[in-house]
């Protein structure tokens, strides 16, 4: 059994080396992004482009999950707990958040506000928040576009996702990611 003091130095150089290893990352997703920015910089600046990119990466991958969880892994078959029965897309889409939302909370901490100076449990409680927020609104938008203004889903998905990205991008720069104005 590890005395106190032995816990302690290795949780010390366990965040430590974490703290390495993404700096490693974002050392190397950093230059790539960035290479891609000088076409679009009258269109949007460094950060809002960095924003976009790793919208972009996280949604596709957020969906690979799905298509592949609903696809093969639960191939389109019924998930029976006892207590109730889920459908396999149900399923997907929780497998999907599973990733996605850890995925895109470090996209966005370590790529994109990497400026922010709230602690990170602050940053993560915010980023979901946000999160669900994001999910209500686009339940909200996709019943009001689909049923009340008789738009096609796939189209009025695209309309929403234009909508939910900028209001997205506002709250967490301005909530999740913030920084401190200096006093």
């Amino acid at each position: 059994m590890k005395s106190k003091p032995d816990f302690e130095a290795s949780s010390v150089t366990f965040a430590a080396s974490m703290r390495r290893r993404i700096q490693i990352v974002r050392n190397l997703l950093l230059p790539v992004i960035d290479f891609f920015h000088p076409p679009f910089r009258r269109l949007m600046n460094l950060q809002t482009f960095r924003y976009a990119v790793c919208g972009v990466t996280n949604t596709i991958l957020g969906f690979i999950v799905f298509y592949v969880c609903f696809k093969f892994l639960f191939a389109g078959e019924n998930i029976d707990v006892g207590f109730y029965v889920f459908t396999p897309y149900t399923v997907a889409l929780v497998a999907s958040f599973c990733f996605s939302f850890p995925f895109g909370f470090f996209l966005l901490k370590y790529i994109v506000f990497d400026d922010s100076d709230l602690r990170g449990g602050v940053q993560l409680f915010r980023y979901f928040i946000v999160y669900l927020v994001n999910l209500f609104l686009n339940y909200v938008l996709l019943k009001i576009t689909v049923e009340m203004l008789h738009i096609y889903p796939t189209i009025a998905q695209l309309i929403d996702i234009v909508i939910l990205v900028i209001l997205s991008y506002l709250f967490q720069r301005n909530f999740t990611f913030r920084k401190k104005t200096a006093s």
